[in-house]
């Protein structure tokens, strides 16, 4: 009996366990940390083995094949063993599309892969689609394809789950943008983040369709040393040769497959990023069929995504709202570029390699006050204090607020918007922007 071992016991981690159990594999599960108790259970009312706290070598190593966590760094002293034995690692998601037929929706890129894979999934509901949501939000696909399977998976794809997928297929590819992101993860080299995101059109034939964003520089560049098979589906904001989704005069228009239009004002999601985002999300609905009448609706609904430009409350005057999904730079700079007021801008937490050059124009026009939320904080004023904003230093989500209460003039906005990931000072994304709503509720 081949033998799957599966190194992280986390939503991915469960569902591709519960998976391969099914399919008549030996399956041990081992996570470093502790492992969530309805993991535990779904584990242990399955029979499978599983540990937590530590990694037995000797019970790993004889695997046939390794399902790791997208969290698992390449750089973890057990990877390093497992590539010594060359046992092969793959991902949740590879696994789990070997055993299905279903039509793939693919999203990636380093900003508003959430915001494009919800309003999708949203459209699809509404059109009566048989849809799963999957990847780095919704249910584990593997535990989907196990047990409650779909005609259509909706899929977030990050650039680490991207890295160990081989042979998996998406029959319609969307990449948003590429920006610098989890270079601490890439030997802080940006060709091999944006090698990693490429990856999303591999294996694609000319009976699927690639979505991408016309105006990035770094995939126009990248385009030209690939051989792409699938039909081509550029969008850009205005009108530009080959894209087919764009804003004209005030509409939002897709050519193709058929024609559509709308009122641009008549869009739910606000802000230049998520016309891109709507306008990926347009294309790929009317690819698989979904009729016009049903994307307008959807498009004009759609309540938006929790952690992504949230607007929390309004406190003597005082406009709060929750981007803590904002963990990288390029996302800030949309959140700032949308607001309409002076901002307290709330940044930091754990870096990722950043360059704060590229907000820098924006604080400067943006920004009456800097409060920062780190550890450790230096990088930050070494960066922004130059500028001559007023700044403040905070180490918890409390000292945060209460800065934040006392800088703010009504009329302005307080904008979480970190830059970076959360993991120096919470659980992680949600946890900080739990948090920081929860406060600001009781102001």
């Amino acid at each position: 009996m081949e033998r799957i071992v599966i190194l992280g016991a986390g939503e991915s981690g469960a569902g591709a366990a519960v998976l391969a159990k099914k399919k008549g594999f030996d399956v041990f599960v081992s996570d470093m940390s502790r492992i969530a108790d309805k993991y535990k259970e779904m584990l242990s009312s399955r029979d499978i083995e599983w540990e937590e706290g530590s990694h037995t070598e000797e019970k790993i190593l004889n695997a046939t094949e390794i399902i790791k966590s997208p969290g698992i760094p390449d750089s973890a002293p057990i990877i390093k063993k497992i590539e010594e034995r060359g046992i092969h690692i793959i991902s949740e998601i590879e696994f789990a599309g070997r055993y299905t037929d279903s039509k793939m929706i693919c999203i990636t890129g380093s900003n508003g892969k959430t915001t494009t894979t919800s309003l999708i999934y949203h459209i699809f509901k509404e059109a009566g689609y048989d849809a799963g949501l999957a990847g780095n939000i919704g249910h584990s696909l593997a535990l989907q394809v196990a047990e409650e399977p779909h005609e259509y998976y909706i899929i977030e794809l990050s650039s680490f789950q991207l890295d160990n997928m081989y042979d998996f297929h998406a029959n319609i590819a969307i990449l948003l943008n590429i920006t610098p992101d989890h270079l601490d993860r890439y030997d802080n080299c940006m060709q091999n983040y944006v090698d990693s995101k490429m990856r999303i059109i591999q294996n694609q034939t000319p009976n699927d369709a690639f979505i991408y964003w016309n105006d990035d520089p770094i995939i126009k560049r990248e385009l030209q040393k690939y051989e792409i098979k699938a039909i081509q589906c550029p969008f850009s904001y205005l009108k530009e040769a080959g894209s087919i989704g764009y804003i004209e005069e005030g509409q939002y228009k897709i050519e193709k497959p058929t024609p559509f239009n709308m009122e641009q004002e008549s869009l739910s999601l606000t802000g230049k990023h998520n016309i891109y985002n709507s306008l990926a999300a347009g294309i790929a609905t009317e690819l698989s069929g979904i009729r016009n009448e049903v994307i307008r609706k959807s498009l004009s609904d759609f309540p938006g995504v929790e952690h992504r430009l949230e607007k929390v409350a309004t406190v003597r005057g005082v406009h709060y709202i929750n981007d803590s999904k904002a963990t990288n730079v390029d996302a800030c700079w949309y959140a700032l570029e949308s607001m309409k007021t002076k901002v307290i801008l709330i940044i930091g937490g754990k870096d990722k390699g950043n360059d704060y050059n590229e907000i820098k124009e924006l604080v400067m026009k943006k920004c009456s006050g800097l409060v920062y939320l780190g550890a450790d904080n230096t990088k930050l004023h070494n960066f922004f204090d130059p500028l001559g904003i007023p700044v403040r230093d905070t180490h918890s989500m409390r000292e945060c607020i209460d800065a934040c209460y006392e800088m703010a003039k009504p009329g302005e906005t307080v904008l979480l918007s970190p830059c970076c990931a959360s993991f120096d000072l919470f659980k992680n994304m949600e946890d900080r922007g739990e948090q920081f709503k929860t406060l600001v509720r009781n102001l």
